[in-house]
């Protein structure tokens, strides 16, 4: 269930108001806390409670220390104006020349530039073929827009200033035909990016994980992420991943102690690790899906197919015997059968990816106001009655 709070803003107690807000939540709502129950708490309260933000101007005065020779190439970013049309801006305001190498046809979390069926019907192979701005928009026009958005990312991302050149391809190295300097702006691939990158004879490579990974000028900053993960807070000014969560977590677990007598799970949460059925666009922008939890959100499920069970080894018992057979299986009296049903190909997902997925899916993108989420019975069996 969301958990309503006040708003959180810069400075506030974001472990008590959590707190706070769970416990006045089970009083008027007529719950209780249990044992081994999980609160997750959303990144962007944590961060806005921090103040971790950063201007254009600091992510600027960044990117100028690690590339002074004014010029840098940027390849592989997504295609978002919340998730990264701030921080172009921001490293083109540090450069004389910035050359952005888009993938196609679409990012690495499935934004489309334009459609894969369009690529190969003008007989473009994305895996070899690379170009520069002229030769694909000959190829492709104006057919280079976002099917839900309308947005077309290359207008767009140029549009944001005057020292942007444009380049299409998969393969990082193509950059360097450009410029021996380069940021990799891909999120989950950017270790084989700057790998790559590195060995192809790149002069000097940094990620996004890399700028503002310290403060600068008075920024905030993510020692681990640096700018990934971060989002648009205004014009000239992005809010990034919230630091230091470790703590965080065991502090609201600890209050929760407290208030309620209750040994509860805590987690912080981002973007969910799921796909879009329809749009085929992967959720999961920031750089993991939860940068803390406590202990018990450690590892991956204990699971079985219940199903391998009931169609199988039980096959044709039904009801109360049925019931009845799969709970001693499941509470050892049958370690065997238990082992069969775990062998059946249960994806090894961990839990803080799956409960942090469900508390985004439950909060939403949009503004529910709810942005602490409790989850109950998680780790409840079939062996419990």
């Amino acid at each position: 269930m969301g958990i309503r709070t006040p708003v959180i803003t810069e400075g506030d107690n974001c472990p008590e108001i959590v707190v706070d807000s769970i416990m006045k939540a089970s009083r008027q709502e007529g719950f209780e806390l249990k044992d081994g129950d999980v609160v997750g708490v959303t990144e962007a309260v944590v961060a806005r409670s921090q103040g971790n933000y950063a201007t254009l101007s600091q992510i600027a005065a960044d990117v100028r220390a690690k590339f002074p020779e004014g010029e840098v190439g940027v390849v592989f970013p997504i295609f978002s104006r919340n998730r990264f049309s701030l921080l172009l801006k921001g490293i083109a305001m540090a450069v004389k020349r910035l050359c952005l190498v888009l993938s196609y046809p679409s990012d690495e979390v499935g934004n489309s530039l334009l459609s894969a069926e369009e690529v190969y019907r003008n007989n473009i192979n994305p895996h070899t073929d690379s170009m520069d701005e002229k030769l694909f928009r000959g190829l492709f026009g104006d057919k280079m827009r976002h099917e839900f958005t309308g947005i077309d990312y290359v207008e767009y991302y140029k549009s944001l200033s005057d020292n942007i050149e444009v380049y299409f391809s998969n393969d990082p190295s193509y950059v360097l035909n450009h410029t021996p300097y380069v940021i990799a702006a891909d999120i989950h691939s950017r270790g084989r990016t700057k790998r790559v990158l590195r060995e192809a004879g790149a002069k000097r490579v940094f990620g996004l994980d890399d700028i503002l990974s310290a403060p600068v000028d008075g920024s905030g900053f993510n020692a681990d992420y640096g700018l990934l993960g971060s989002n648009m807070a205004s014009s000239d000014r992005v809010k990034l991943f919230p630091r230091d969560c470790d703590k965080f977590v065991l502090d609201v677990q600890n209050r929760l102690k407290e208030a309620a007598g209750k040994h509860v799970e805590v987690l912080v949460y981002g973007d969910g690790a799921f796909k879009d059925p329809v749009a085929g666009i992967w959720e999961l922008a920031d750089p993991v899906v939860s940068p803390a939890f406590t202990d018990g959100l450690g590892g991956v499920p204990n699971e079985m197919k219940l199903k391998y069970l009931a169609d199988n080894e039980f096959k044709g018992v039904k009801g109360e015997e049925l019931d009845q057979a799969i709970r001693e299986s499941v509470r050892g009296k049958g370690a065997n059968l238990v082992g069969k049903a775990a062998s059946q190909g249960t994806t090894p997902r961990r839990i803080r990816d799956l409960l942090g997925s469900l508390c985004d899916l439950t909060s939403g993108s949009g503004d529910k106001g709810t942005p602490v989420i409790l989850i109950q019975g998680y780790f409840d069996d079939y062996s419990q009655d």
